[in-house]
């Protein structure tokens, strides 16, 4: 596919690890790939034709994250296929500890909700007529840590991704009578730069013995926004060798 032929993507968090992997595999089979992020394009980015598609948006504040949707609707041309929203922030105490839910500051609280939860929604809803001229899929980044405490990942990004694997639930409900599929991945232990220290000890309790690759959890992203997946909705699927079990 070609010029306006393709079809097109728009991806948060897209800089490195699992959305790095993503917009090599859209790119891959011909899809556009639109990007957001509150960084300008990176001049390293190995994919071509990204910087005319990046938005510059710091999905922390609501109101930056409201003033975008005009600015991307304006590039999309009336039908956007698939909305990925990966984007997401664990903050850590001194030395990288995890904070908890006594050590968690409010305004922390906040930051952490708003790009991982309520940037989801935002974008969604206003991209609607967009994706639903598509019939597109809407795929929703969550984690392991939702739905379990997890030793590294702290309070506020473990119930941020727990609250949006349950808004995948609501959105999936609301957005089918719009021809919008909605769905979410719960990824394990991936192996990209910001895994933290100890993360072997957990590897070594996995069914599969290993750290996930990126580029395997893109493929879950891909499978969910393509026709294989036309007839599933509102469910989210593990990436994590076994962890949940």
């Amino acid at each position: 596919m070609t010029g306006d032929d393709r079809k097109v993507l728009l991806l948060t968090g897209a800089s490195r690890g699992i959305g790095h992997a993503t917009v090599k595999r859209f790119a891959r089979e011909g899809w556009r790939v639109m990007t957001c992020s509150r960084q300008p394009f990176p001049e390293e980015c190995p994919w071509g034709g990204g910087r005319e598609d990046h938005v510059q948006v710091d999905l922390s504040s609501p109101n930056d994250t409201i003033a975008a949707i005009e600015a991307i609707r304006a590039r999309l041309g009336g039908r956007l296929h698939a909305l990925v929203n990966n984007a997401g922030i664990s903050p850590k105490g001194p030395g990288g500890a995890r904070l908890n839910t006594i050590d968690t500051d409010l305004r922390t609280w906040g930051q952490v909700f708003h790009v991982n939860f309520f940037a989801s929604i935002v974008l969604a809803r206003g991209l609607k007529d967009e994706l639903s001229a598509a019939g597109g899929a809407v795929v929703n980044v969550t984690s392991i840590a939702g739905a379990r405490v997890h030793p590294f990942a702290g309070a506020a990004y473990a119930t941020s991704k727990a609250a949006l694997a349950a808004l995948t639930r609501e959105m999936a409900h609301d957005f089918g009578p719009l021809g919008v599929r909605v769905n979410a991945i719960a990824p394990g232990e991936i192996e990209t730069s910001i895994l933290s220290p100890g993360t072997e000890k957990i590897v070594e309790r996995l069914p599969l013995r290993r750290l996930g690759q990126p580029r395997e959890v893109a493929d879950v992203i891909w499978f969910l926004c393509s026709d294989a997946s036309s007839y599933v909705t509102g469910t989210e699927i593990e990436v994590n060798a076994g962890q949940h079990v």
